[in-house]
Order: structure tokens, then sequence, then C-alpha cells
């Protein structure tokens, strides 16, 4: 992926590392939100790809919506709904990514980068990381809804009005996040996990992640039914045959994506 300016792609391994490079602190531009919908849209379709990291370059992750290229953005009418509407489809880009995303949470993830850390799969933040929403301080909101997927009801609502932050150590303590670690061990640990998702069934990972996705908003009976209905697809599958037979001969899988 040659073509992008501002996100650094590098694929190893079945993994692919996505780094938000626009310095100084990452904010997201509309160069930046745009080649992140391409990249996890093209992933989404590459076979040898089957899990995602998402970090980012220098001390922070991402410092949310980028203020000072808001006016070269809107200019006129009709360009604050495109705006808006691009910015809403970078996020959803990470949810329905159909391969799963772990971020890595290098440093402060601010609004917007806030939103991309709550529409990631699972979440592993730097002691140096953050999590906050300083919209009340320049006149604005947002985020406050993909923060609702991680916060209670009263700490969401103090970090909306009063701008707090919420640092790496405290995301571990709520159970927000699966780690807290030192900044080297960071990337390390995020491709950890990243790893054991790709040794898995990739058709089996990539239906588990719409299913997910699906029954977050569905009662309990129609929930189960919607996974129940999706586990009998995925036992039709051969990575599934191949998983049963690697089990019975105690071997290890060699599956196929199908």
């Amino acid at each position: 992926m040659d073509d992008l300016t501002q996100l650094r792609v590098e694929i190893q391994a079945h993994v692919a590392v996505l780094t938000l490079d626009a310095p100084p602190v990452n904010a997201l531009t509309r160069t930046l939100n745009d080649e992140l919908v391409l990249a996890l849209d093209r992933i989404g379709e590459l076979d040898e790809v089957r899990a995602v990291v998402i970090t980012g370059a220098g001390k922070v992750f991402c410092a949310g919506a980028d203020l000072k290229g808001r006016a070269e953005v809107i200019k006129g009418p009709g360009d604050l709904g495109a705006h808006l509407r691009r910015t809403r489809e970078c996020f959803h880009a990470i949810r329905e990514c159909a391969k799963p995303v772990v971020v890595a949470i290098n440093g402060a993830a601010l609004g917007s980068g806030l939103a991309m850390v709550a529409s990631s799969d699972i979440l592993v933040a730097s002691e140096r990381a953050s999590l906050g929403l300083p919209e009340i301080d320049v006149g604005l909101l947002g985020g406050c809804r993909h923060a609702m997927r991680l916060f209670g009801h009263s700490r969401l609502r103090r970090m909306a009005l009063t701008g707090l932050r919420v640092d790496g150590a405290e995301l571990y303590r709520l159970g927000l996040v699966e780690a807290c670690v030192a900044p080297e061990a960071l990337l390390p640990t995020a491709l950890e996990i990243a790893h054991t998702i790709a040794a898995k069934s990739p058709v089996a990972t990539r239906m588990s992640k719409h299913t997910l996705n699906t029954i977050e908003q569905l009662s309990l009976r129609d929930g189960y039914r919607y996974e129940q209905d999706m586990t009998a697809a995925i036992g039709r599958t051969e990575d599934a045959r191949e998983a049963q037979a690697a089990f019975r001969e105690k071997r290890a899988p060699v599956f196929v994506g199908r």
C-alpha cells in the first residue's frame, strides 16, 4: 500500500500492522481518515491477512479531530455533512473490518482517537496511554456514544463534562484493556494476541467477529438464536472439519479459509 502518506502498513505472518503517522500528534486529518478506511477495506479482502493491529507513531495515539485543518475541509454548504459522514465511516471501517482488530494504545487517544479505540475488538494499553473526551474545552461534541461501549454512566459523563483523562493503569483496573504494559512491551503484547488470532481458522474468526457485531444490539433470545445459526454455518466449513479432525488426531490443524 505504497499510495498511503499518513498511514504505515506492514504485513507479516498473516498480521497487518497499521501505524498512524501524521505528526506531531496523529490528529485525524481528512487524509488519515480516508487512508484508514481504504486500508481496512483492502485488508478485509486480503486472504494473506487474518488479524490487524492499529497503533500510533510517536508519543500520541491520536489527539482527535484535526482542528487546524477544519477550515480547509469545511468551506461551504454541504461540507460539514460530508466531513461528519467521512468521520463516522472511519470508525465503522474499524468495527466492520472483516478481520479482528487489536488496538495498541501507545499514548493519548482523545475524541476521535477514543472512538477508534472503542471500535476495535481487543484493547492493549501502554503505561503512557490515556483516553479522554476534550471536546468540552473546544466547543464541540463527539466520541461519547463510542465511549459508552467502554465506560459506565458516571465515569463517561465526568469525562465528557470535565475533560477528565483516564490513564492506562486505571483502564486496566476497570477491565477495559487486556493489559497495561511498559511502552517497549506494547507492540509485542498486541502482536502476540494478533498472531494467536491469525493461527485460528480465518473463516471462523471472520464469522465470529461478524456475529459478535450483530448480536451486540440484539436481545438475549434473538442474539443467541442468531449465534446458533452462525455456529451451524461455521460447522459446515472445511476449516471446521479440519479442526475436528486435528483434535481427534492430536495434531496442529491446517486451515484453508473455507
